[in-house]
Parts: structure tokens; sequence; C-alpha cells
């Protein structure tokens, strides 16, 4: 089972719909804790530890099928239908879940598609592992080796929120992330399609989600919506994580597609 971190009521059968948050790669479900807080006034938010990630347990198939049966799990265990919300990594592996028949009421997509992207994140992966664990005492260490590496203060920053520094021990499975690299950058080939609410939700300065994407999320999404989160890009959430919030809000407490007109996500 995966590593949970709850937030909001405790399940009532009675109550709204739980909602599941997967995360994308490097990241892990305490990354989402603020939205995953605001998002559980009125119910239970939990947002995943993906294998090889966080807490999680480490295996050695890390393709989408795998991490989609991992979301089956939990919603079973749940004992109800989820609304399911994945970022990047996560959210293929949410939109393979739905196609693959988890119990999803609703789903949102967070700036990805369901196609093959050229960029690897091997470079990455290997920048992490360059860092010399044994002789990292602080964060700023760590900091330090892998800024050779990166640039970006901000991903490193992210990064190292995966670093055990008393263990010096990363909490992620670098090296199946690494063997799976080409699973992740791609996407499955999948039957059927999720006939359910379904929102993408993209930043208008990625280049995740192109307008060329669209018929083939129409022809596995048929009531796929779509929203651009002004002045963000693919860390969305991260970004502009008010805007992220209120547009997820409206889509999934949304009665009607009237209730999705809303200046703040722009759904179309």
């Amino acid at each position: 089972m995966l590593h949970m971190i709850s937030h909001g009521p405790e399940m009532d059968p009675e109550a709204s719909t739980p909602l599941l948050i997967a995360h994308g790669l490097f990241g892990s479900g305490r990354n989402w804790g603020v939205i995953a807080k605001r998002l559980s006034n009125h119910r239970r938010v939990i947002a995943l530890d993906m294998r090889n990630h966080g807490a999680s347990p480490w295996h050695e198939d890390h393709s989408y099928h795998a991490l989609a049966a991992d979301i089956a799990e939990v919603a079973t265990q749940l004992g109800q239908p989820v609304d399911l919300l994945g970022h990047s990594m996560g959210g293929k592996t949410a939109m393979v879940a739905a196609l693959s028949g988890v119990p999803v009421r609703r789903l949102i997509v967070a700036d990805i598609a369901p196609v093959e992207y050229s960029h690897s994140q091997q470079p990455v992966i290997d920048a992490m592992q360059s860092v010399p664990l044994e002789d990292i005492s602080n964060r700023a260490d760590a900091d330090q080796a892998l800024s050779a590496h990166i640039e970006d203060p901000a991903l490193r920053s992210f990064l190292l929120q995966s670093l055990n520094i008393s263990e010096r021990r990363w909490r992620l499975n670098l090296p199946v992330l690494s063997a799976s690299m080409d699973q992740i950058i791609g996407f499955p080939e999948l039957a059927g399609r999720f006939n359910a609410p379904t929102l993408f939700l993209t930043g208008a300065q990625s280049d995740y989600l192109l307008p060329e994407h669209r018929p083939l999320i129409k022809s596995l999404f048929p009531k796929a919506r779509f929203a651009k989160i002004p002045q963000a890009g693919h860390w969305l959430h991260a970004e502009k994580p008010r805007e992220f919030e209120a547009a997820v809000r409206i889509f999934l407490e949304a009665e009607s597609p009237a209730a999705l007109s809303h200046p703040s996500s722009r759904l179309k």
C-alpha cells in the first residue's frame, strides 16, 4: 500500500467524495500539503507518495500500469469512488487509472497529455546521484554539490526535499527511475474511454499540453474540459497555488457545466 498523508474529516460514506492527489516525478505527497489542507475543509484529501518516492515501497516495476494499480489498491481500501488529481507523472498515472476502470467520479490532469515526450529527466537523476552523500552533513552542503550540475536554485530546493540528511540517502529510488525513464516520458497504448467529467488544467506558459493534443484527449476523455492558469508554467500548483486551488475546487464542486465558468480558470 502506498504511503498516504490524509487531511480533513475521517471517511464517511455520506460525506463528499474523497480526493486523491498523485504527485509528479521527484515529488512526494508532502509537496502538496498546503493545497491538500485547503481543499480538505469539506472532504477528505489524501496526498499519496507514489511507488519509488517518499515513504512508499520501492519496486522494480515503474510502469504506468503498475502505478495505476497502486491507485486502484488505495481506492479499494477506501471502499468508495474517488476524485483523482494528478500532476505530470502523476497525471499520466491518473489517466491510466481512470481508463483502467478505477472508480473515479471526477478526474483532474495537471499539465500533461497522454502522449510520449522527448525530454528526459536523466540529467537530473545523474546530478542527484553525483552528490557525495557520505560527505554531506547539512542541506547547504547538498545544495552546493547539486549546484555544480543544476543552476536553478528553485529546482535544487525542490529536489532536496527528498533528501534524508540524517540517513544520507535519497527518498527516491533513483536507479529504478533511471531505468524506467522511457516509460515515464512515454504513455501506454490503452483501449476504452473515461466518460466522467475531466479537467485538463495547464499553465499558460507551459508547453506540455498543446492544441494538437486535444483530439487524442477528447477520444479518450469525451467530457474533457480545458483550463489555463495565467502566468504559470509546468509547476502551476507551486507557482500559482491559490489560482490552482480555486480551479480545482470549482471543478470538483460543480453540479452543472454553467458552474464551471470562472475567470480564474478560463475553462473551455
